[in-house]
């Protein structure tokens, strides 16, 4: 798919690759020039290991949408292509 930078820098991502990625007005990504492309991830969420149990578990300090079933078969599928 095609975009355009703007003379503000800006570059418009487009729908079908904003609602692919689950993008939304104000999600905060990580922007990076590797090997003569430009890659767009989401920012890593902030994250503590909680070990006062019998095992640690990686906690979340903001708010994070649930992890569904469908969600991770989508994902398999996606890497094993």
């Amino acid at each position: 798919m095609r975009s355009a930078i703007d003379s503000a820098g800006r570059l418009v991502i487009p729908k079908p690759i904003r609602d692919a990625m689950g993008l939304a007005p104000g999600a905060p990504i990580d922007v990076q020039f590797v090997d003569g492309r430009i890659e767009i991830e989401f920012e890593p969420s902030a994250i503590r290991a909680d070990v006062s149990g019998a095992l640690p578990v990686l906690v979340s300090d903001e708010a994070l949408p649930p992890l569904t079933d469908d969600a991770i078969r989508r994902t398999l599928d996606a890497v094993r292509r």
